[in-house]
């Protein structure tokens, strides 16, 4: 099964750059690597894929995600809020809710989001560790990914300290003290993390913000352990103007500048949404490799604004593409997140901001390059047979000059015909055939009612 030739295409999106962006012909793959692209003719006995009526990509890769909130969907009391209510009064108020089964069934309702448009690695920035919790949710998350056979990257999260809202009614986040994270991370990795260049399990570092999360003088002492595991960073950063005031008050410095003074740039780090970066701060990313999680849908919904993506993209800087959580996020899928990018950034920054093949690549070979996994990404020969056919025969297609990029510019939902990592099948004929979708939808509907019913019991109570 891991050996097969893709044959018919309209045309190959490689997740590069420049005049190596598009291919044609077909694509062989050989145990999980592909091994030719050009016109090429089925060997003898060599199972043939149709991709008659697709374009094929890198499978994309999404860079930060929250699991758990596929669960926390429209919830009406944050619904209209900007990002620090919406915290409180959403994730910070919902969290205590999520038992085993809650967060199983959260986790399998995000990766069928996320492998049905497209995706084949997903980075989880998994943030609530609570004594009170009788299951570990590590063990749910990346167990939940083996079904799926997607590649899966445990954004290890936590906090040392609590954060202080306008309201200090709902239940703080769970903290723990900085040896008993970094003994937390450094066991998990142990368990789960492989350093290879097109790895199925990885595992970062990833505390939930550095300004809100950690103490200060923690900063380094965290960042020089975590390095010495051979681990990468990831955190929030930047998200609105709350993240840049902080820092200005207590530091006198923007988010950026601060963090270059506690060693928290570098190749081997990236923060989601970076949404309030001067011109000053962009640079310094660029010029550190310093990467980005964009999560353009996120920041569109809850207000924060348009991070400066296509900027540092073009000063080289290292741009990846997510949809961040679906609690903010209600279409968190990665087609979307490719759409969205598409349009806010025009409208923006003008038709010439960004193009379509610039936004593949960020959603395919700049994740790649984010979470350290030079093995997958692009669509060249050596590299993982991580690869999706998207089938265009939806009419919102059809008419379209240049059919390629059709994935990528006409919204809706994705029609992945197929998809793979290592050669392996995920999606086959357009479905997950293992996964029971009229049971999902209806765990999801138990599940969710039943966080509802909890959650409206606590606020009689109070």
């Amino acid at each position: 099964m891991t050996s097969f030739l893709i044959q018919g295409a309209k045309g190959i999106l490689t997740g590069r750059q420049g005049t190596e962006a598009r291919a044609y012909g077909d694509i062989r793959v050989a145990d999980g690597k592909i091994t030719e692209i050009g016109s090429l003719r089925a060997g003898p006995g060599e199972r043939v894929v149709d991709a008659g009526g697709c374009v094929v990509t890198p499978g994309l890769v999404n860079t930060h995600h929250h699991l758990f909130q596929s669960v926390l969907k429209a919830v009406p009391e944050g619904m209209n809020e900007g990002l620090a209510k919406w915290l409180r009064l959403v994730p910070y108020s919902y969290w205590q809710f999520l038992d085993e089964e809650a967060l199983r069934v959260s986790a399998t309702i995000g990766m069928a989001e996320l492998a049905l448009s497209g995706t084949t690695t997903v980075a989880d920035h998994h943030y609530i560790y609570s004594a009170s919790y009788d299951y570990d949710p590590n063990e749910i998350l990346f167990d939940t990914a083996d079904k799926f056979g997607m590649r899966f990257v445990l954004e290890r999260g936590g906090a040392t300290k609590g954060r202080v809202f306008d309201d200090s009614r709902s239940l703080p986040l769970p903290t723990e003290t900085l040896d008993a994270m970094l003994q937390s991370v450094e066991a998990t990795a142990k368990q789960w993390h492989d350093p290879s260049d097109d790895a199925m399990r990885r595992v970062i570092f990833a505390p939930t913000t550095p300004t809100f999360s950690l103490q200060t003088n923690e900063l380094e002492d965290a960042i020089k352990a975590v390095r010495g595991l051979g681990l990468r960073i990831h955190s929030h950063l930047s998200e609105n103007m709350d993240y840049v005031n902080y820092t200005l008050q207590q530091f006198d410095k923007k988010p950026i500048h601060w963090l270059a003074d506690h060693d928290w740039l570098g190749e081997d780090v990236f923060f989601a949404h970076l949404v309030e970066c001067d011109p000053s701060e962009v640079a310094l990313l660029a010029a550190t490799g310093t990467g980005m999680a964009h999560c353009p849908q996120a920041n569109a919904r809850l207000g924060s604004g348009i991070a400066p993506a296509a900027a540092l993209s073009d000063l080289g800087g290292n741009v990846s593409l997510a949809v961040d959580g679906a609690a903010a996020n209600e279409a968190a899928d990665m087609v979307s997140a490719l759409y969205s990018a598409f349009t806010v950034h025009r409208a923006a920054g003008g038709a010439e901001a960004v193009d379509a093949e610039t936004l593949i690549h960020w959603a395919t070979a700049g994740g790649a390059r984010v979470l350290g996994l030079p093995g997958i990404g692009t669509i060249e020969v050596g590299k993982s047979a991580d690869l999706v056919l998207f089938d265009l025969a939806h009419p919102r297609y059809l008419g379209q000059h240049d059919a390629l990029i059709g994935p990528v510019i006409s919204g809706g939902a994705a029609d992945v015909r197929h998809s793979f990592v290592q050669g392996r099948p995920v999606v086959e004929n357009g479905a997950l055939p293992w996964l029971d979708m009229e049971q999902l939808a209806a765990d999801a509907a138990r599940v969710t009612d039943r966080i509802i019913s909890q959650s409206q019991e606590l606020a009689r109570a109070v």
